[in-house]
């Protein structure tokens, strides 16, 4: 087929998620290496995003791809009640590099099914049913994911959609408190405030957090915030689920970001850069302390798909190769190379108003008013169709060869953890010259 063939069939009898379908008319991918992927004229653009986050190992990995061609010939496929030599290999190899203490795994093929599951487990273990989660906060698409989810993507399922017993605390955004406090004398209210939400409401399960939160924004806690959730959560008796489905596998500079503070969670969800996105693998991992619950109570949660052969397979291969080509410490380094050159674009550009993230994870945040933080666009913007700022300059980024994941005011930049810094400084010349159309944008102080 042509690219025009290919690109008519797909916008006509396919869904474009998070979106109007009207007007849509993606970009057709017919090849991908390395840090880049080329459309069908062959035309390459740099990953800068890793796709969704998650082509951590760039593209075309023969290690990854050998293991699941060696997996397809050996086994496709087996039930879930079965037992696998490639579910006991990456059994043990997730005890070698998961937060100590989380011993016991669920695999499905997602990180919504891999909330999705947490949440049932954390209610069926505990036996209440409230989950806290938190606003600007991204954790899937299924029913308890969703519900879970505090920004604009949960509106349009309410109320039947959504299962009951969630309720939102404020984000952690030093950036935009959410309780108009500064940091560090605001004494980390927004999580004193959960305290508080845990002891007046009753009967809450679990809270669940991205650790640094993705999607919506790049949001790194300060260093108190996750060890005082943690203590929070155990003087409590609630369940800490750390969702690194973004945040894990070395994008922070650390196999997961709990590591930074030394944090270790009841649950730990996961998935993305466990495969490298080469295979759908979503993974749930509790403690065994979790786990032995179960062995006197039914674990009534499954589908067809858990442990799929060929999903765990690349996942053992990425692992390796994270390690065996010292990834995780690469992602620290490079990520403070990645973390001037983005500060020198703050110091040059009006439009900019914060810059922030960890390792090869960040955010490039714009604004109309660098004084009063007045977005470009809102949260009802992007529900309502109305055209985004931020998706007008991705698109000129993209003419320039770079893609660059735009979310309502600012950019996620996740490139591949192999981008080298010649690609870096290619990215970032790239925002220099974009970015000018957004400071001929703004409101003078």
């Amino acid at each position: 087929m042509t690219t025009e063939e290919v690109v008519a069939i797909t916008a006509k009898h396919t869904y474009g998620t998070w979106r109007y379908q009207k007007g849509w008319k993606p970009l057709h991918v017919a090849d991908a290496e390395g840090c880049y992927f080329i459309d069908g004229s062959g035309k390459k653009y740099l990953d800068f995003s890793s796709q969704l986050m998650c082509s951590s190992l760039g593209h075309k990995n023969r290690a990854v791809i050998n293991a699941i061609e060696e997996q397809a010939n050996k086994l496709s496929f087996a039930a879930p009640s079965f037992a696998t030599t490639v579910r006991a290999e990456l059994s043990k190899l997730l005890l070698e590099v998961l937060p100590a203490g989380l011993e016991k795994f669920y695999f499905s093929t997602s990180g919504t099914e891999a909330n999705e599951a947490a949440i049932k487990i954390a209610r069926m273990y505990t036996g209440k049913y409230k989950i806290i989660s938190r606003y600007n906060s991204y954790h899937g698409s299924t029913a308890a994911s969703i519900s879970a989810t505090g920004d604009p993507r949960r509106w349009a399922i309410e109320p039947a959609g959504k299962i009951d017993g969630v309720i939102f605390a404020p984000e952690c955004n030093c950036y935009r408190c959410p309780l108009n406090h500064s940091y560090p004398d605001c004494g980390i209210a927004c999580v004193e405030y959960i305290d508080h939400m845990i002891k007046n409401e009753g009967n809450v399960a679990a809270i669940i957090v991205e650790p640094i939160v993705g999607t919506n924004g790049i949001l790194v806690p300060p260093d108190e915030y996750m060890p005082r959730l943690k203590e929070i959560c155990f003087q409590n008796k609630v369940l800490l689920i750390a969702d690194e489905v973004m945040s894990g596998w070395g994008r922070t500079g650390k196999w997961f970001a709990v590591d930074h503070w030394g944090v270790k969670p009841d649950i730990l969800t996961t998935a993305k850069g466990i495969t490298s996105a080469y295979a759908p693998l979503g993974l749930t991992a509790t403690t065994m302390e979790i786990a032995d619950y179960f062995n006197d109570h039914y674990f009534s949660h499954g589908h067809t798909y858990e442990a799929h052969p060929l999903t765990l397979a690349p996942a053992i291969a990425a692992i390796n190769e994270l390690r065996s080509k010292n990834l995780i410490e690469r992602s620290l380094q490079m990520g403070e190379y990645l973390k001037v050159k983005l500060n020198s674009l703050k110091s040059k550009h009006p439009s900019i108003g914060d810059v922030r993230g960890r390792g090869l994870f960040w955010a490039i945040e714009i604004v109309k008013n660098q004084k009063t933080k007045e977005p470009f666009n809102s949260k009802e913007d992007k529900v309502s169709g109305v055209s985004l700022t931020v998706d007008r300059l991705a698109g000129e980024l993209m003419k320039k060869g770079v893609y660059a994941a735009p979310w309502i005011s600012h950019f996620v930049i996740a490139p591949p953890l192999i981008i080298e810094k010649e690609e870096i400084d290619f990215a970032v010349d790239a925002f220099d010259e974009v970015l000018a159309i957004a400071d001929n944008e703004i409101i003078p102080n």
